[in-house]
C-alpha cells in the first residue's frame, strides 16, 4: 500500500500535510515529492512512467494556478491521479480545479475540492481498498469516528 504525493512547488505542502496526516493515520507508505510540470517535465514524466513499477498504488498530485501536473502525470501511467487543486492568491484556486477537472477523453483524473488534501487521501485509501482489503475495516472505523464526533458535538450544544 503505497501513494505518490506529487506537488508543484514546496509551497503547497501545507495544504499537503493534511494528505500525509491521513494516510500516516491508516498505515500508507508514502513519497513525498516536488516536480513541476513546467519546470521539471522531464523528471516528472520519468517519476510517473516509474511509479507503477515502484510499487505506488495511486499517485495524488497538488497544482495551484496553470495545474497541469495531474494531467502530465496521469499521461504517462494507468495508476489512478487524483488531482488536489491548491487555492491560489489570483482566482481563490478555481483556475486550478477547472486545469485540474477539464481533462481530455481517454487521460481521467479523479478531481477533490480546492484544498481538499484530506479528501484527496481518503479516496485515495477507498480506491486502494479494493485491493487491500485491510483498509475496508480501517475506512468503516474512520467513518465510526467522524459520527461519534458529530453526535458529541451535538450532545454539547443542545439547550
Amino acid at each position: 500500500m503505497k501513494v505518490a504525493i506529487v506537488m508543484g512547488s514546496d509551497s503547497d505542502f501545507p495544504v499537503v500535510e493534511k494528505t500525509v496526516t491521513i494516510l500516516k493515520k491508516f498505515g500508507i507508505d508514502l513519497e513525498v515529492r516536488v516536480l513541476s510540470a513546467h519546470r521539471t517535465p522531464h523528471q516528472a514524466l520519468a517519476f510517473s512512467e516509474n511509479a507503477e513499477k515502484n510499487g505506488f498504488d495511486v499517485i495524488i498530485a497538488a497544482a495551484g494556478k496553470a495545474a497541469h501536473l495531474p494531467g502530465v502525470l496521469a499521461a504517462v501511467t494507468i495508476l489512478p491521479v487524483i488531482g488536489l487543486p491548491i487555492k491560489s492568491s489570483t482566482l481563490d484556486g478555481m483556475d486550478s480545479l477547472f486545469s485540474i477537472v477539464q481533462m481530455p477523453t481517454g487521460i481521467p483524473v479523479a478531481t477533490v475540492a480546492i484544498n481538499g488534501a484530506e479528501n484527496a487521501a481518503l479516496l485515495a485509501i477507498h480506491i486502494m481498498a479494493l485491493k487491500y482489503d485491510v483498509l475496508k475495516d480501517k475506512l468503516r472505523e474512520y467513518r465510526k469516528q467522524m459520527a461519534a464526533e458529530v453526535e458529541a458535538k451535538d450532545k454539547a450544544l443542545k439547550y
